[in-house]
């Protein structure tokens, strides 16, 4: 490794460093009356390594061969994968404190992901890829499964590994389709065999390949395990689900298709498209009758990653740039929202039931109006930060000519508003009955109040990542 590779790779080191440091500590002293401090330290980390990929480095580089790249757009998803991470580790402490889950091994498996996730938005080589999605899943499997009393826990655990093994199978024969066809892993390689005249066979390796990771984002048809394993998870995790990983899936996504096919977009713009319409209809149709905020909120993630799919189905730079703004503005609001799940209960026990939100806005009318706001914004009600996230991917679909993509969306949203507007009916105007409390730790009412305000005041310059995202797109899409 010269220099430059661990300079290079520094952010990337260090939080792997740092999670088996933390591991062997925890293990041979205290263990779990570690986890607290471990939290606040990874958060911590977390935070001061966002700053320094974010102010530290600029250009785009390449080492080890041309197996990892650290570029704008690399950076760019790191800093919101870190951000996002360090969110809801902080606003997880309580919750995972009173309900007795709160193991050393908690805040350490997210930093493994979270490191897996850094490699995957820097990967540039097919090795590179799968080694960063692996290390994510299997983290992901733990931590699915944390509540080892619970059935329903262990249940998702299983479920999401099963389901996942499948799709890294589905993964490396496409892999293995493109490397036969292609005689290369990199994507650069890659990029320079794939012409005009591209082989069956490689095609269907990057469909098959395309398969395995819209598995990752839920995109539909591979959203199946998301329902069940958004609900049967610990809420922290389920939090966590719901944005670094889709943030990191995304991206890589992206690298991909522009990479190594960025050459042939008509090849991939129509399969993209395809996951976007299956998404968009199935989250905006499939949420309508569940009774479950978590479930609701699965749906609603399948819903909103085919809004952020249509962006890459473009294939121009400015459908990447609308992209990234779009999954911004959805991790901040799914931050928010689980702020507000985490802190339900009923009689000292958690609750996810819609039903229990019943006149909630009586008993405390200020955190009823911060999720009206959100609720708003997920559905994409003006001058809420949401709409313009969809308006951004849906005037990218229509610059690029792809009008009938920008109506399904637009039809779509307003379907899917139906069971945003549910739950603010419920809470103003729903029967007379017990509702459920909401209490509160400082972390989670700082992110509850603080993102509904975000998604009102930041329609200024939206939160000033637009003149970011065209940059990180710029470096992609050459």
């Amino acid at each position: 490794m010269t220099p430059a590779d661990f300079q290079t790779l520094l952010p990337e080191i260090v939080l792997a460093g740092y999670a088996m440091a933390a591991l062997m500590v925890a293990v041979y002293t205290t263990r779990d009356k570690l986890a607290p401090v471990l939290v606040w330290a990874t958060s911590g980390l977390f935070v001061m390594l966002a700053l320094y990929i974010g102010f530290g480095v600029d250009g785009s580089r390449s080492v080890f061969q041309g197996l990892f790249i650290d570029d704008p757009f690399a950076r760019f998803a790191k800093v919101t994968i870190l951000v996002s991470a360090a969110a809801v580790l902080v606003m997880s402490q309580d919750y995972m404190t009173r309900r007795d889950l709160l193991r050393f091994e908690y805040p350490i498996l997210i930093a493994l992901a979270v490191v897996g996730m850094m490699v995957m938005v820097s990967a540039n080589d097919l090795m590179t890829l799968y080694m960063g999605l692996e290390l994510q899943s299997l983290t992901l499997y733990v931590i699915a499964s944390l509540r080892r009393d619970s059935a329903r826990s262990s249940e998702a655990g299983l479920k999401y590994f099963v389901l996942g093994a499948l799709s890294s199978g589905l993964l490396l024969y496409g892999a293995s389709l493109v490397y036969g066809y292609a005689g290369t892993t990199s994507f650069a390689g890659i990029l320079s065999t794939v012409q005009q005249d591209v082989p069956v066979g490689l095609l269907f390796g990057l469909v098959f390949m395309l398969a395995g990771l819209a598995f990752k984002v839920s995109a539909a048809p591979f959203h199946m395990w998301t329902p069940d394993v958004y609900e049967g998870s610990p809420t922290p995790v389920t939090a966590f689900f719901a944005t670094a990983p889709k943030i990191a899936a995304m991206a890589l996504i992206a690298r991909l298709v522009q990479d190594a096919f960025g050459g042939v977009p008509g090849q991939w713009t129509q399969v993209l498209a395809a996951l976007a319409v299956a998404s968009m209809v199935l989250g905006a149709v499939a949420a309508i009758g569940q009774k479950d905020l978590k479930r609701l909120m699965a749906y609603s993630s399948i819903a909103h990653m085919g809004y952020a799919l249509i962006g890459l189905a473009v294939g121009t730079a400015y459908g990447v740039q609308a992209t990234l703004i779009y999954l911004v503005i959805y991790v901040a609001m799914n931050v928010g929202t689980f702020a507000f799940i985490l802190s339900l209960e009923r009689n000292g026990r958690p609750v996810s039931d819609i039903a229990s939100l019943n006149q909630f806005a009586k008993s405390d009318p200020l955190k009823a109006l911060a999720i009206l706001v959100l609720m708003f914004s997920l559905a994409g009600v003006p001058p809420t930060l949401g709409f313009f996230a969809k308006f951004y991917v849906l005037n990218a679909a229509v610059a690029a000519d792809m009008v009938w993509l920008a109506v399904v969306g637009a039809v779509t949203s307003v379907v899917g508003a139906f069971y945003y507007l549910r739950i603010v009916y419920f809470m103003y105007f729903g029967a007379e009955q017990e509702a459920a409390t909401s209490r509160m730790a400082p972390t989670q009412w700082v992110m509850l109040m603080g993102v509904a305000a975000l998604m009102l005041l930041g329609i200024i310059n939206l939160f000033g990542i637009e003149p970011l995202a065209a940059i990180a797109a710029e470096a992609l899409v050459r």
